[in-house]
C-alpha cells in the first residue's frame, strides 16, 4: 500500500512538473484583460466623483494601449500568433514576450504620471477624454467588420 502511494505521488509530481515547464505556450497577441465592462453616457459621467472618473480614464488608457498597436494582427483578446499562422518558434515567442514587457512598462510609467497629474485636470475635460476613449473602443467593433 505504501509503495502504491509513493508511486502515485512521484508520478503526479513528475506529470505536474512536465506540464509546468512547457515553454511553447502560445501567448495571446492582445491581453485577455484588454476589455472594459461598461460604456458610459455623458449624464452618467457628470454624476460621478472625480476619483471615479480618474479610474475610468486610466482603465480605458490601459485597454487602448494593449489593443491599438496590435490591430493589424488582431482586434480582440485571445487571438494567438498560431491562430494567424505565424510560427510559434522561440524567436517569435521572445518577440511577443518583449512586446508584452515593453507595453507593461509603458503602462506602469504612464499610470504613475496620471496618478500625479490627472487630479489637476478639469472634470469636464476628463469626461470628454473618457467619452473619446470609449468612442475609439466602440469603433474597433466597426473595424472588425471591414
Amino acid at each position: 500500500m505504501k509503495s502504491n502511494i509513493l508511486f502515485l505521488s512521484i508520478f503526479l509530481s513528475t506529470v505536474s512538473v512536465g506540464f509546468s515547464q512547457n515553454k511553447a505556450v502560445v501567448q495571446s497577441i492582445i491581453s485577455r484583460d484588454a476589455a472594459i465592462r461598461k460604456y458610459h453616457e455623458l449624464d452618467e459621467l457628470k454624476g460621478m466623483q472625480k476619483g471615479q472618473l480618474l479610474e475610468l480614464y486610466t482603465e480605458r488608457f490601459k485597454v487602448l494601449t494593449k489593443i491599438l498597436p496590435n490591430i493589424a494582427l488582431a482586434k480582440t483578446p485571445g487571438v494567438t500568433i498560431a491562430d494567424l499562422g505565424i510560427p510559434n518558434d522561440a524567436e517569435n515567442r521572445k518577440t511577443m514576450e518583449a512586446q508584452t514587457e515593453s507595453t507593461a512598462g509603458f503602462i506602469v510609467q504612464t499610470e504613475d504620471f496620471q496618478r500625479k497629474m490627472l487630479p489637476y485636470s478639469d472634470k469636464n475635460t476628463l469626461i470628454s477624454a473618457i467619452l473619446f476613449y470609449e468612442s475609439t473602443l466602440k469603433s474597433l467593433h466597426e473595424f472588425e467588420g471591414l
